[in-house]
């Protein structure tokens, strides 16, 4: 299995730049992701079950799942980097309790992980029971093959957030399918009129999932290099399935900081592995990743951790951008 290597850096969150992203293996089933900023609620028929979702990625599965017949309500606005967004009082209220269902990954947002526990009425899906998430300190467990091949990463150090579970499901499409079965029985559950219909659509869904699986499994078939460097280490589920290695500057947590020691880690990895690119991403700061990339002859291109919609596309679209960004970053055939 292969790891990701997480050293830390401080990056704070900053507003979406625009990243454009073109579909090139599998169409698209999310929600529309052009509105504003400020906007968090798709729509819906009237009459539609009220759905509130903690983010993104979880909007995503929900709206493709549920079509017309529900109205899905993401508690993080789309310019947001959701680690650290806090719920409001209002919010708590409004939304959580006027929901039949709420879906959320326990653990990513330690504001919703309080509010789910205060509200009564909606059922709660907590989908970091239902996707196999991993405690990070299990993510790393191969330090002592750093040094095998310079390919395969190059010294790894111990993360200060060694005994929680990176939430970071999203960016295996395998395990997106398990939290869409997830959804669409709670869906069916709560409203069992419409239970044909989500079911349905639950299979067109897979059916993306899976090519986007298959995409990234042929993807990295002949490349160069294994190792890639991003700006945090949201893509540890992602390089264990498809047998890649993370080296991130910063740990699950975007607002961690690094040491001198671990900065100079990530260099000795980008030198001996001949890393060419030096990943940011849309909702942090990319001032660490470029010093980096600038101090060892790199470049920096954007890898999407699509925790936010997407400007120009959809889940599917962003995964299937990051694919080509991996490829190139990577030299695959």
């Amino acid at each position: 299995m292969t790891t990701p290597i997480t050293i830390r850096r401080a990056l704070s969150a900053v507003a979406a730049a625009a990243l454009g992203l073109s579909l090139t293996a599998c169409s698209a089933l999310s929600p529309d992701s052009s509105s504003s900023a400020d906007s968090r609620t798709a729509g819906g028929a009237a009459g539609a079950l009220p759905v509130a979702v903690s983010f993104y990625p979880i909007q995503y599965l929900t709206e493709a799942i549920g079509g017309d017949y529900v109205s899905v309500t993401s508690l993080t606005p789309a310019d947001q980097e959701p680690h650290d967004y806090d719920l409001s009082g209002k919010e708590v209220t409004s939304t959580l309790e006027g929901a039949s269902l709420v879906a959320y990954v326990e653990g990513f947002q330690p504001s919703l992980d309080k509010a789910v526990t205060q509200v009564n009425g909606p059922t709660v899906l907590d989908l970091s029971s239902k996707v196999d998430l991993k405690h990070h300190e299990g993510m790393e467990d191969e330090e002592e093959h750093a040094d095998e091949s310079a390919d395969e990463g190059a010294h790894k150090e111990a993360d200060h957030d060694a005994d929680s579970l990176d939430p970071h499901f999203w960016l295996d499409p395998v395990r997106m399918k398990s939290a869409a079965t997830a959804i669409e029985e709670a869906l069916a559950t709560a409203d069992p009129d419409h239970a044909e219909d989500y079911k349905t659509n639950l299979e067109t869904l897979t059916s993306t999932l899976d090519g986007l699986d298959s995409s990234y499994q042929g993807g990295f078939s002949q490349c160069e290099r294994k190792t890639f460097i991003t700006s945090h280490a949201a893509f540890g589920y992602l390089a264990d399935r498809y047998s890649l290695t993370q080296a991130s500057i910063s740990g699950v947590d975007p607002e961690s900081e690094p040491s001198p020691a671990e900065l100079a880690e990530v260099k000795k990895v980008v030198e001996s592995t001949g890393t060419t690119t030096i990943f940011t991403e849309e909702l942090v700061s990319p001032e660490t990743a470029e010093a980096v990339a600038s101090e060892t002859g790199a470049t920096t291109a954007v890898l999407s951790p699509i925790e936010s919609a997407p400007e120009d596309a959809d889940y599917a679209g962003a995964m299937s951008a990051n694919l080509d960004a991996l490829r190139t970053a990577l030299a695959c055939k």
